[in-house]
């Protein structure tokens, strides 16, 4: 596979697991086959945005907490080695370590204001989290008052104690981790637990203003518990012995004791203890330097492969699902796992009947390694469901797993698309009711979730998106559990997205890779709907045809793509495939376009700020930069400039940072003008390259509370 295609699929994957695990606490993979496609996209595209968020944003619907301390994730590891790799190389051969166990819950960040309980949030994005006050207030050792009147954030992470999931929850849910996640977050005493069976450990405390003197964060963990009067998660300090051996024979007794503890953890927290060390080590834009999230080995078991499912998303990818016979492992009685793709199938080589071998890494869907042969009868005798119940089955006939030439929700031919398998039909109900669920979220819509959806489809009141914006208020007020309220709601929502920019438009639409940073990039490239469409027709070009545009470079070498494909591709983050994903998934929909295009109206999209002093230059950005790359885009944009994905002629100026390799060379071939962060910096005329704050954030914006916010590097999250 090309690399730009690997790269995107790997994006894809992240976001979409990413969204599962965080947003809808229903992951499919573990966290090891997580960290596995985060880091082939790291190595394949360090610089991908991806990889510089912490998570997906809080839920349309949702109140949104914006993070005056951003929960930013941590290095990880999985071996002695790393652990030794961690005190000799990422921390410089540091002196003095604290040990935390990293609970396996819902991290929660707690705002105080003079003392007093002002706010709960989730992690979210780890730069914008959901507001989750009022079921947090709940949890019995959060105090709604502190012993002190300060002004600080306390970061922790909630969970539920094991006794207590199998008293009241373990016949609803696999694992206690799931349940806290839909606590905090429940609306009106929905959710499937209470958030009065929580318990809150705290890992680290930030004050905006007057925080007390302590050089290690040993000293904030004790005051946190003996001044303020919140209990933080049990902690220990190495600065005894050959340090690695210390903290490597505490991973052990952990690991002993792991089945027994009254919480679920999956590894261990390893930090600095020094303060201004952690200080000096700083941190990468996606993990601070200074410490080390390390997780225990798989766990391993045995079950037998009883059958295996086909789904249909959003997009159109078919999945497959494996029903296995119920297994126990890490505490979970596992009854299904996904197969990822076809591809993954074909790797594993499986036959209904064949045991398999099951590891789970920590994790809620533990991941099918190999097989071991067929199974015998005697291999499916004496299991039990997740309820108690006697597993009672006959082994299967042994076969090979069927891929399906159709779609298993319309019907439809399926195409092969490497390791996939994909419904091409937009019409599909599977997709269909994916999209419309996509398009009411991205527009946050409150009101209009999956259940509605369903309803609205099943009685045939809608088949398409459009159709939304059609529904009256009589047809509503017929359905199940739809009054006049809920009607009149339903409508109030539908009205307010009725006029939208471009960027919006095009962000809800669910393009595959096109989220709402490349909306808006492609929407300010088109400038306008019909300009759009003009753009997907011109996409279509071949060199017959007059609106292909030069057929040859400056060294005469022949152009693969038409003009309007190369002037996209000169969009940052947009490359040839993801052009030509944008103008395929268009021209698909056009039929749909035309008809909503009738019903809202879709607004010029507002161009990039101007007037400022890089008006009218574009940048290109290559080379490891000494800044976050994002904050660096963000600064060249809040200046007026441009910024672009590619080299060529027309470009004002290559940023080229360390190890910049052919974009630099073709950049000097070109005789294009070449920067350093210093030059950006002197251009732009403010000295933000060099700080610690967001390059596009501008003083005026500063709140009084950041302003009072004394900086202290901290561990903000626990994933």
């Amino acid at each position: 596979m090309a690399g730009g295609e690997r790269i995107q699929q790997l994006a894809e994957a992240v976001r979409y697991h990413r969204e599962l695990y965080y947003n809808q606490s229903t992951p499919e993979i573990s966290d090891a086959e997580f960290d596995a496609l985060w880091d082939e996209l790291e190595l394949l595209d360090p610089e991908n945005e991806i990889l510089h968020q912490v998570g997906p944003e809080p839920l349309p619907g949702t109140v949104k907490v914006e993070h005056m301390f951003p929960m930013r994730s941590l290095d990880k590891g999985t071996s002695d080695e790393d652990i030794i790799h961690f005190i000799t190389q990422s921390t410089s051969g540091g002196k003095r370590y604290l040990a935390q166990p990293k609970l396996d819950g819902s991290a929660l960040s707690l705002e105080y204001v003079a003392g007093n309980l002002h706010r709960a949030a989730t992690r979210g994005s780890g730069e914008r989290g959901e507001d989750v006050t009022l079921n947090a207030k709940l949890v019995a050792n959060i105090p709604t008052r502190l012993k002190i009147p300060v002004d600080c954030h306390v970061r922790g992470e909630v969970v539920m104690p094991v006794k207590v999931f199998e008293e009241k929850y373990s016949g609803i849910s696999p694992n206690p981790r799931n349940l806290c996640s839909g606590a905090l977050r429940q609306k009106h005493g929905d959710g499937k637990a209470e958030a009065s069976d929580l318990v809150f450990w705290a890992y680290d405390v930030q004050f905006v203003k007057d925080p007390p003197s302590a050089e290690n964060d040993s000293e904030l963990l004790d005051f946190l518990k003996n001044s303020i009067g919140i209990e933080p998660a049990p902690w220990q300090v190495f600065d005894s012995k050959p340090l690695h051996e210390e903290m490597i024979e505490f991973t052990n007794e952990w690991r002993m004791k792991r089945s027994s503890y009254e919480f679920e953890i999956d590894g261990i927290v390893f930090k600095l203890d020094d303060l201004a060390q952690r200080e000096r080590l700083g941190s990468t834009a996606h993990h601070p330097r200074w410490a080390l999230a390390w997780k225990f080995p798989p766990e391993e078991a045995t079950s037998v492969l009883l059958e295996v499912n086909w789904q249909t998303g959003r997009t159109g990818a078919v999945t497959p699902v494996a029903r296995i016979a119920p297994q126990m492992v890490g505490g979970v009685t596992v009854e299904h796992t996904t197969l990822h793709n076809v591809g993954e199938v074909e790797r594993l080589d499986l036959k209904l009947g064949d045991r398999v071998l099951i590891v789970r890494r920590g994790d809620v869907i533990p991941k099918i390694e190999s097989g071991l042969g067929p199974a015998k009868q005697a291999d499916l005798e004496g299991r039990l469901h997740a309820d108690g119940t006697l597993f009672e089955e006959k082994l299967p006939i042994a076969c090979s797993i069927e891929i399906p030439p159709h779609c298993p929700a319309c019907q439809g031919q399926l195409e092969v698309d490497g390791a996939f398998i994909r419904c091409n039909d937009l019409m599909c109900d599977a997709r269909t009711s994916r999209s419309i669920l996509y398009w009411c979220r991205a527009l946050e819509m409150d009101g209009i979730g999956e259940k509605l959806v369903e309803q609205l489809l099943e009685q045939q009141l809608i088949s398409s998106i459009p159709d939304l914006f059609r529904l009256q208020q009589a047809q509503l007020e017929n359905m199940e559990r739809m009054g006049e309220k809920s009607a009149l709601n339903v409508l109030g929502e539908l009205d307010k997205v009725k006029t939208l920019t471009l960027g919006k438009f095009l962000h809800a639409l669910g393009l595959p890779g096109i989220g709402p940073e490349l909306a808006t990039s492609v929407a300010q490239h088109c400038e306008d709907f019909p300009s759009l469409l003009q753009w997907v027709e011109d996409a279509f070009a071949t060199p017959q045809g007059e609106n292909f545009g030069p057929l040859t470079d400056e060294k005469e070498k022949p152009y693969v793509d038409n003009q309007a494909i190369r002037s996209l591709c000169q969009v940052e983050g947009i490359g040839s495939k993801v052009a030509l994903q944008v103008r395929d998934g268009l021209s698909k929909r056009k039929e749909m376009l035309l008809d909503l295009a009738t019903l809202i109206t879709i607004l010029k999209e507002p161009k990039a700020a101007s007037g400022g002093p890089l008006d009218g230059m574009s940048f290109c950005l290559t080379g490891t930069l000494q800044n976050p790359r994002k904050e660096v885009q963000l600064a060249i944009k809040a200046a007026g400039g441009k910024v672009v994905g590619s080299v060529s002629s027309q470009l004002s100026v290559l940023l080229a940072g360390e190890k910049a390799g052919s974009k630099l060379a073709k950049a000097e071939s070109l005789g294009v003008e070449i920067w350093s962060e210093q030059q950006l910096e002197e251009a732009i005329g403010q000295s933000t390259l060099s700080s610690k704050e967001p390059l596009s954030k501008e003083p005026e914006q500063s709140t009084k509370a950041e302003k009072n916010v004394v900086k202290q590097p901290s561990l903000l999250d626990f994933k």
